[in-house]
């Protein structure tokens, strides 16, 4: 797990919260009414302690996914650039989910089933009047269908890490906390803000130029690190060439010298015999 993936994943949990309101505001309605009878300074605890039990979902998830893609995933892929490439095309589906593309709508619609499954224990948790109540909201909301935290969830998966995927998505609600806390004023600059500046289609197209890059890049750096290596090898070979040339011209001149004197060493003992 890396800080690139964990800033990804805050900042895809901010420029999506508006989505959340979609989903969540009227959860958020309901408990705001469940809690007008405790004074406010509890009813901010409150607040906190039902989102902690949502963030801490999240992190439940998160580590399933991890185990799904250490287990599952990693011992098919191990020893190749197979999980490299997948985190990057997961990283372009969410982006391109984060530009408006309706890719996991069908899992919502999933999922809304088991949300309704959950609703005689949804029940139960009002009024939010207590901690333990109000954790236990937070709990079986982070259970809640969304497509953004289905998103974050396949990210968590091909991360190929337990604890790494539980903190990838605890700092992914971390990251839809501000919009779903602020007041009603706050909510519609926040929104306003988001929405005009197209923050949301600009972190999603981010999110896509870094999947293409973790794809493509590490392919690039190899391409070009070959064509850099056969060069070398094309000045060793030419070195080696070099060497072998001057190894054999020294030999020669050598060679050379060892036949002068040996000629005249017969030259002094032809003239010895001559004096003789």
């Amino acid at each position: 797990m890396t800080t690139a993936l964990l800033v990804a994943a805050l900042l895809m949990g901010f420029f999506g919260s508006p989505h959340c309101l979609g989903m969540c505001g009227g959860l958020v309605a309901a408990f705001s009414l469940s809690m007008k009878d405790v004074s406010p300074a509890k009813r901010r605890a409150l607040i906190a302690t039902y989102h902690f039990g949502r963030l801490s979902s999240y992190a439940f998830l998160g580590l399933v996914a991890g185990l799904v893609g250490t287990t599952v995933l990693e011992p098919l892929m191990k020893g190749n650039s197979t999980p490299r490439i997948l985190l990057g095309l997961v990283l372009v589906f969410v982006g391109v989910t984060m530009l408006g593309a309706p890719f996991l709508t069908k899992l919502e619609r999933v999922g809304m089933r088991f949300w309704q499954y959950l609703s005689p224990l949804r029940q139960k948790v009002f009024p939010l009047n207590t901690f333990p109540r109000a954790l236990a909201a937070g709990l079986l909301w982070g259970f809640l269908p969304c497509g953004l935290v289905y998103g974050a969830l396949l990210i968590a998966v091909v991360a190929h890490n337990p604890l790494g995927g539980a903190a990838l998505m605890f700092v992914f609600g971390l990251g839809t906390v501000p919009m779903l806390v602020a007041t009603h004023e706050t909510v519609g600059w926040l929104r306003e803000k988001i929405g005009r500046l197209r923050l949301r289609q600009i972190n999603g197209a981010i999110m896509v130029l870094s999947g293409l890059a973790v794809v493509f890049v590490p392919i690039a750096m190899s391409s070009m690190h070959g064509d850099h290596g056969g060069g070398h090898s094309v000045n060793m070979e030419h070195g080696e060439h070099t060497m072998m040339n001057d190894t054999g011209n020294t030999t020669d001149h050598d060679m050379s010298q060892m036949d002068h004197s040996m000629h005249n060493m017969n030259d002094d003992s032809a003239d010895m015999e001559h004096h003789h």
